[in-house]
């Protein structure tokens, strides 16, 4: 009796280098409105480039997103829409109606969220308390600007420290009630 064994070839599964460095609130049980659900350390100021890894991390968490907004006072160029999972995400922008240090994403399926949104050029530090705050789920309500006044006052030389150019996973955001993500 011989034995016939199938073994698939392998086949090549695109490398997908880390798009977005978040930290989320967790999943909470009350129904309360938070003024923010998270935060996110983009790489850069180029929206176009950083929009579409955050919300491709997101859709499948909190459901396709569709819009977008933004202060611009940070981001020179605003895009008027990106690509994510195969469906167009509409981007648009508010000067006085939004926090300048927050981004808005809506969902059709799960409503709106708010995320603190930590400049780029933030010191890997300064970005995890920042991220520890905005995502732990004993914080009290505080607003995306206020957290970003209290670090600059609290932390040694301020936020802008020396540039940071990458993230160390190992250093990562561990802060108590947060969901890190590091994708």
């Amino acid at each position: 009796m011989s034995a016939i064994t199938h073994h698939p070839s392998p086949r090549a599964v695109p490398f997908r280098a880390s798009t977005a460095r978040l930290a989320l609130k967790p999943v909470a049980l009350s129904s309360g409105q938070v003024e923010l659900d998270g935060a996110w350390w983009p790489r850069s100021r180029d929206l176009s480039q950083e929009l579409p890894g955050l919300a491709d991390v997101l859709d499948p968490l909190w459901g396709r997103i569709t819009r977008i907004a933004v202060n611009p006072r940070y981001w020179p160029v605003i895009p008027h829409r990106i690509f994510v999972n195969g469906h167009v995400v509409k981007v648009g922008w508010f000067t006085s109606e939004l926090d300048p240090h927050k981004i808005l994403l809506l969902s059709g399926t799960s409503g709106r969220w708010d995320l603190l949104v930590v400049p780029p050029e933030t010191t890997a530090p300064s970005a995890a308390r920042l991220m520890a705050a905005a995502s732990a789920s004993t914080s009290p309500m505080s607003t995306a600007t206020a957290l970003m006044t209290a670090e600059q006052i609290d932390a040694p030389g301020g936020a802008q420290d020396a540039p940071v150019r990458s993230y160390d996973a190992d250093t990562g955001f561990r802060g108590a009630g947060t969901v890190p993500y590091e994708l």
